[in-house]
């Protein structure tokens, strides 16, 4: 009767991004699927709203420049967040 939910590792860490570019959902599907294709990348939520990616990652696989240049390659720019 027990579910696991827990699928994140003790390496896993959030990583949130400020993206600038976006002019339409259809981008939240783009940087999605360039994100995620990276290894060690276990989830990632675009905002559109707010033009924040946030990317659940082992950061010891996936820095985050290699997720800057995955979010440069579907066509946006990121920065790291400090929030």
């Amino acid at each position: 009767m027990s579910a696991t939910t827990d699928s994140t590792t003790p390496a896993s860490t959030r990583t949130v991004f400020r993206a600038e570019g976006f002019s339409c959902p259809s981008c939240v599907a783009k940087i999605e699927k360039q994100v995620g294709r990276l290894k060690g990348v276990q989830d990632v939520t675009v905002k559109f709203a707010s033009s924040r990616v946030e990317v659940e990652h082992d950061p010891a696989v996936a820095t985050t420049e290699q997720i800057v240049d995955a979010i440069a390659k579907a066509g946006y720019t990121a920065v790291p967040s400090a929030v």
